[in-house]
């Protein structure tokens, strides 16, 4: 009778704890829920997510700013050619034969998405590191100083006079921005087999990338004398609009052949971000994009 009463009150306790992990499953998917809302309520608040854009036109628009992207552009394109060249006679034919089990004929296809992909993230690394760093930081201290932020500039470097704001850069007086880790580089490349998985696979991807944007305002932190404690408070009373501007300049950065103007209007994106900031030194999340116009006429 013992052994029956045992035996009868094991499926019992399994049932309590099937019933224990489902209730801490769903409230940990409730907790990542609620806070995924609140990052992408503060994102659409402050539209950040439309300074990558503002940098397309702002670049385009603004003639000085060109210099430092076509001085790396030929560098740039024969590094691309040389990364792309030997990957593809390198790991193209191991990696079909991989990925031939898993998409059958469509391999052929995804393995050349999958190797100019892996080439773009070596290209992005060693362009980021070695050839682009110093024209990109140009690039966004050249923005400032067109947006007259020059009090925040002369933090880090030397001004001269004049009226172009490529011109007037002059010696840096303070460490650029920071390299591509190798562990971020690692986290890419594992992250890179999503895009095989249709729709779902891409988008999470994306999402993945868009913590990047974290990084877009280095600079800017730099500039401002900001210790690590201030800088890790302000990134995390403002994630939403931080992860709204990374999405959107992954987004615009994995467009093939087109990466490198990306990668530039980005970086004058973030600088109009900063101005901004620091013109109407103000909380992002809580003004929106007419608020700060109104502001700024206002100031005028």
């Amino acid at each position: 009778m013992a052994d029956s009463a045992e035996s009868s009150s094991r499926p019992a306790q399994r049932n309590r704890m099937v019933d224990s992990v489902s209730a801490k499953a769903q409230e940990v998917i409730k907790e990542d829920y609620d806070k995924a809302k609140v990052v992408t309520m503060d994102a659409l608040k402050s539209r950040s997510y439309l300074y990558p854009i503002k940098g397309i036109f702002y670049f385009i628009s603004h003639r000085a700013l060109w210099k430092p992207f076509i001085s790396r552009l030929g560098p740039y394109i024969t590094l691309s050619v040389g990364v792309i060249g030997s990957m593809f006679a390198l790991t193209y034919v191991p990696q079909l034969a991989v990925l031939v089990f898993v998409n059958g004929p469509l391999a052929v296809f995804t393995t050349v998405l999958l190797v100019l992909n892996e080439s773009a993230a070596i290209v992005n690394v060693v362009s980021r590191n070695w050839l682009l760093q110093d024209a990109l930081l140009d690039t966004f201290d050249g923005t400032l100083v067109s947006r007259n932020a020059t009090n925040v500039v002369t933090e880090g470097r030397e001004l001269k006079s004049g009226s172009d704001p490529i011109q007037r850069l002059g010696k840096i007086l303070k460490t650029p921005f920071d390299r591509f880790s190798p562990k971020a580089f690692i986290r890419y490349l594992i992250h890179l087999p999503l895009n095989f998985i249709p729709v779902v696979g891409t988008a999470v991807f994306i999402l993945l990338q868009g913590n990047r944007g974290q990084s877009v305002h280095d600079r800017y932190f730099q500039l401002k004398k900001w210790s690590n404690s201030q800088k890790n408070d302000w990134l995390s009373k403002h994630a939403g609009p931080y992860t709204g501007f990374g999405l959107v300049a992954t987004l615009l950065e994995m467009i093939p052949l087109a990466s490198i103007f990306f990668t530039y209007t980005n970086a004058v994106g973030a600088a109009l971000w900063a101005a901004d900031i620091e013109a109407m030194n103000t909380r992002m999340t809580d003004e929106t994009a007419p608020t700060l116009r109104e502001k700024a006429k206002n100031a005028e």
